[in-house]
Protein backbone atom coordinates (compact mmCIF):
# COMPACT_ATOMS: atom_id res chain seq x y z
CA UNK A 1 0.00 0.00 0.00
CA UNK A 2 1.17 3.46 -0.90
CA UNK A 3 0.48 6.36 1.62
CA UNK A 4 -1.28 8.79 -1.04
CA UNK A 5 -2.82 10.31 1.66
CA UNK A 6 -1.05 13.34 3.00
CA UNK A 7 -1.62 13.65 7.14
CA UNK A 8 -2.24 17.35 8.23
CA UNK A 9 -1.91 18.98 10.83
CA UNK A 10 -2.66 22.76 12.01
CA UNK A 11 1.02 23.52 11.19
CA UNK A 12 2.55 20.41 9.38
CA UNK A 13 2.07 18.12 6.46
CA UNK A 14 3.52 14.57 6.36
CA UNK A 15 4.19 12.95 3.24
CA UNK A 16 6.71 9.68 2.01
CA UNK A 17 10.44 11.13 2.06
CA UNK A 18 11.23 11.41 -1.69
CA UNK A 19 15.35 11.73 -3.53
CA UNK A 20 14.40 15.22 -4.01
CA UNK A 21 14.08 15.74 -0.45
CA UNK A 22 17.94 14.28 0.23
CA UNK A 23 19.77 18.06 0.20
CA UNK A 24 18.06 19.21 2.87
CA UNK A 25 17.55 15.80 4.83
CA UNK A 26 21.69 15.54 4.40
CA UNK A 27 21.65 19.58 6.07
CA UNK A 28 20.18 18.33 9.33
CA UNK A 29 20.68 15.39 9.57
CA UNK A 30 24.32 15.61 9.50
CA UNK A 31 24.56 17.63 12.62
CA UNK A 32 26.87 16.77 15.69
CA UNK A 33 23.60 17.45 17.67
CA UNK A 34 21.44 14.44 15.93
CA UNK A 35 23.60 12.01 14.90
CA UNK A 36 24.84 11.63 18.23
CA UNK A 37 22.01 9.90 19.12
CA UNK A 38 21.34 7.55 15.85
CA UNK A 39 22.51 4.98 14.49
CA UNK A 40 22.48 6.86 10.35
CA UNK A 41 24.77 9.20 10.16
CA UNK A 42 25.08 10.45 6.24
CA UNK A 43 28.36 11.95 5.39
CA UNK A 44 27.24 12.46 1.83
CA UNK A 45 24.41 13.30 -0.34
CA UNK A 46 25.06 10.09 -2.27
CA UNK A 47 24.30 8.17 1.15
CA UNK A 48 21.06 9.99 2.07
CA UNK A 49 19.64 9.28 -1.48
CA UNK A 50 20.37 5.08 -1.37
CA UNK A 51 19.17 5.79 2.34
CA UNK A 52 15.52 7.03 1.24
CA UNK A 53 15.23 4.99 -1.71
CA UNK A 54 15.91 1.52 0.26
CA UNK A 55 13.33 3.01 3.40
CA UNK A 56 10.98 4.52 1.48
CA UNK A 57 9.45 1.54 -0.60
CA UNK A 58 6.33 0.09 0.68
CA UNK A 59 4.07 1.93 3.59
CA UNK A 60 2.63 -0.47 6.36
CA UNK A 61 4.66 -3.75 4.77
CA UNK A 62 5.87 -6.30 7.88
CA UNK A 63 9.56 -5.90 8.15
CA UNK A 64 10.58 -2.56 6.79
CA UNK A 65 10.87 0.88 7.43
CA UNK A 66 8.99 3.55 5.98
CA UNK A 67 10.33 7.38 5.87
CA UNK A 68 8.12 10.02 6.74
CA UNK A 69 8.65 14.06 5.96
CA UNK A 70 8.41 16.54 8.57
CA UNK A 71 7.10 19.62 6.20
CA UNK A 72 6.25 23.10 7.18
CA UNK A 73 2.25 23.11 6.04
CA UNK A 74 2.76 26.90 4.75
CA UNK A 75 6.54 26.44 2.53
CA UNK A 76 6.38 22.89 2.20
CA UNK A 77 9.83 23.12 3.74
CA UNK A 78 11.50 19.97 5.33
CA UNK A 79 11.94 20.06 8.79
CA UNK A 80 12.02 16.48 9.80
CA UNK A 81 11.14 13.00 9.17
CA UNK A 82 9.45 10.28 11.01
CA UNK A 83 10.74 6.60 10.47
CA UNK A 84 8.14 3.62 10.87
CA UNK A 85 9.23 0.10 11.08
CA UNK A 86 6.37 -2.37 10.65
CA UNK A 87 7.77 -4.87 13.12
CA UNK A 88 4.64 -7.08 12.11
CA UNK A 89 0.80 -7.06 11.27
CA UNK A 90 0.05 -5.67 14.81
CA UNK A 91 3.04 -3.56 15.90
CA UNK A 92 5.90 -0.14 15.05
CA UNK A 93 8.37 1.06 16.14
CA UNK A 94 8.94 5.07 15.41
CA UNK A 95 12.10 6.97 15.49
CA UNK A 96 11.75 10.59 14.31
CA UNK A 97 14.44 13.54 14.25
CA UNK A 98 13.72 17.60 13.87
CA UNK A 99 16.20 19.53 12.60
CA UNK A 100 18.34 21.38 15.09
CA UNK A 101 16.68 24.81 14.05
CA UNK A 102 13.14 23.62 14.34
CA UNK A 103 13.59 22.09 18.04
CA UNK A 104 11.56 23.34 20.87
CA UNK A 105 8.93 24.45 18.58
CA UNK A 106 6.33 21.65 19.46
CA UNK A 107 7.02 20.21 15.96
CA UNK A 108 8.02 16.90 17.14
CA UNK A 109 4.76 16.41 19.69
CA UNK A 110 2.42 17.45 16.94
CA UNK A 111 3.86 15.07 13.88
CA UNK A 112 4.17 12.33 16.65
CA UNK A 113 0.55 12.85 17.61
CA UNK A 114 -0.99 12.79 13.94
CA UNK A 115 1.83 9.93 12.69
CA UNK A 116 0.16 7.58 15.91
CA UNK A 117 -3.11 8.61 15.95
CA UNK A 118 -3.01 7.48 11.78
CA UNK A 119 -1.75 4.56 13.21
CA UNK A 120 -3.81 3.12 15.64
CA UNK A 121 -6.63 4.43 13.92
CA UNK A 122 -6.34 4.17 10.67
CA UNK A 123 -4.19 1.13 10.24
CA UNK A 124 -5.12 -0.49 13.49
CA UNK A 125 -1.97 -1.35 14.99
CA UNK A 126 -1.82 -2.36 18.33
CA UNK A 127 1.27 -1.09 19.72
CA UNK A 128 3.80 1.35 19.52
CA UNK A 129 7.46 1.52 20.52
CA UNK A 130 10.69 3.64 20.77
CA UNK A 131 14.17 3.07 20.85
CA UNK A 132 15.82 5.64 23.08
CA UNK A 133 19.22 6.50 24.28
CA UNK A 134 18.80 7.59 27.75
CA UNK A 135 21.11 10.29 27.47
CA UNK A 136 18.71 11.73 25.22
CA UNK A 137 16.81 13.83 28.04
CA UNK A 138 14.56 15.70 25.14
CA UNK A 139 12.99 12.86 23.67
CA UNK A 140 12.32 10.98 27.03
CA UNK A 141 10.20 14.15 27.78
CA UNK A 142 8.63 13.90 24.02
CA UNK A 143 7.83 10.12 24.60
CA UNK A 144 6.60 10.73 28.53
CA UNK A 145 4.71 13.68 26.90
CA UNK A 146 2.89 11.75 24.29
CA UNK A 147 1.64 8.83 26.97
CA UNK A 148 3.95 6.56 26.68
CA UNK A 149 5.92 4.29 29.49
CA UNK A 150 9.54 2.90 30.04
CA UNK A 151 9.55 -0.21 29.16
CA UNK A 152 13.00 -1.43 29.40
CA UNK A 153 16.48 -0.35 30.34
CA UNK A 154 19.10 -2.11 28.11
CA UNK A 155 22.84 -2.05 29.33
CA UNK A 156 25.66 -1.86 26.16
CA UNK A 157 22.93 -3.17 23.98
CA UNK A 158 23.80 -1.43 20.73
CA UNK A 159 27.07 -0.89 19.28
CA UNK A 160 27.03 2.88 17.57
CA UNK A 161 30.61 4.22 15.92
CA UNK A 162 32.11 1.43 17.70
CA UNK A 163 31.00 2.15 21.29
CA UNK A 164 28.73 -0.04 23.19
CA UNK A 165 25.52 2.33 24.46
CA UNK A 166 22.36 1.58 26.44
CA UNK A 167 18.80 1.61 24.99
CA UNK A 168 15.84 2.60 26.33
CA UNK A 169 12.26 1.57 24.86
CA UNK A 170 9.21 3.43 25.49
CA UNK A 171 5.75 2.12 24.48
CA UNK A 172 1.88 2.79 24.06
CA UNK A 173 -0.84 0.87 23.17
CA UNK A 174 -3.99 1.47 21.40
CA UNK A 175 -6.41 1.36 24.25
CA UNK A 176 -4.02 3.46 26.08
CA UNK A 177 -3.64 5.81 23.25
CA UNK A 178 -7.83 6.07 22.98
CA UNK A 179 -7.94 6.85 26.43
Amino acid sequence: MKIDTLISTDRLLLRKLSPSDAEDYFQYRSQPEIYQFQSFHPTSINDVRKFILSNCVEFNRTNTWYQVAVCLKDSGILIGDIGIHFVDDDQIEIGYTIAPTEQQKGYATESLRAMISYLFKNLKKHRITASVDPNNINSIKLLNKLGMRKEAHFVQSINLKGYWEDDCIYAILKDEWDN
